[in-house]
């Protein structure tokens, strides 16, 4: 990359500002995700582990052993909740999946190092626990946002052995990546986030997916087409660290922005969303009915 002023990394990546309503948009999604909380039968709270954030929601579907689809917020880990997500429950589980929306703590609080490894825990939890509320261990996927998309497609790549021995080598069967940061090496060059995440050289190269061996479950990494320059090249760049195979999906979608292209998501005719029933492979689709 060529030598950039800290302004032009600011101005790449502070989508808050980028997007001039991201306000309004980040309120209709809280009061969306209350109305699911409220209208949907839904889990909210387990602990996956000891401390305060370890808390997950999970929204069942109304099928027997559902794949297990887990969101993963953005807010380049130090902002949002799992709380601001619920409102992408409803029309998977409509679909039959069951969803499961994981909580970590943020920074400067701790590092993205603890909140990869609170996310190790919480998928744990999923794999442990998830047949016990009508999902299928055997059909994890992840989709996430923005630094929810880094810490999905860090995930893809963790030797679950080594985290317990009652784990599977393959417990992650795809991660759809959206508008997600791949390489955290340009974050440390944003002023108005490296206050808060405080990375170094050895933490870029140690948290970057794109340093990572590409994992063997399928890997989908879309973008906005409205998004930034360096959105855009986030998405590629994994598409070139980890080759075609690992990542068959690369591609912008046309005329959303960072914030709403989860509304892609959320919409059963979305790109994205047709996207993620595919890693699930969910069949059963009640809209048709």
């Amino acid at each position: 990359m060529r030598q950039r002023s800290p302004d032009w990394f600011d101005a790449q990546y502070n989508n808050r500002l980028r997007v001039s309503h991201s306000a309004v948009l980040l309120d209709r999604w809280a009061r969306a995700s209350q109305l699911v909380r409220e209208k949907m039968f839904c889990k909210l709270n387990l602990a996956y582990g000891e401390g305060p954030m370890e808390r997950l929601d999970l929204f069942p579907a109304d099928v027997h052993k559902a794949p297990i689809l887990v969101l993963i917020h953005g807010g380049y880990w130090r902002a949002l909740d799992k709380s601001d997500y619920s409102f992408l429950a409803s029309a998977f589980a409509d679909e039959g999946a069951m969803v499961i929306v994981p909580n970590y703590s943020l920074c400067p609080e701790v590092g993205i190092d603890r909140i990869a490894l609170q996310l190790v825990q919480a998928l744990a939890w999923v794999w442990r626990h998830a047949a016990e509320h009508g999902g299928d261990p055997n059909r994890i996927v992840l989709a996430g946002h923005s630094a929810g998309g880094h810490l999905a497609t860090m995930l893809s790549c963790c030797d679950w052995k080594s985290v317990a021995p009652d784990l599977p080598h393959h417990l992650v069967k795809g991660v759809l990546s959206i508008s997600g940061v791949h390489d955290l090496a340009p974050i440390r060059q944003a002023p108005f986030l490296q206050a808060d995440l405080n990375l170094d050289a050895d933490a870029v190269r140690r948290l970057s997916p794109v340093h990572f061996p590409a994992p063997e479950a399928p890997v989908y990494a879309i973008v906005g087409g409205d998004e930034s320059e360096e959105f855009k090249r986030q998405t590629q760049l994994l598409r070139q660290a980890w080759g075609q195979r690992a990542v068959p999906i690369c591609e912008e979608i046309p005329g959303f922005n960072h914030f709403d292209i989860l509304h892609d998501l959320a919409d059963p005719e979305g790109r994205s969303h047709r996207l993620a029933r595919k890693l699930l492979e969910l069949r059963w689709y009640s809209a048709l009915l």
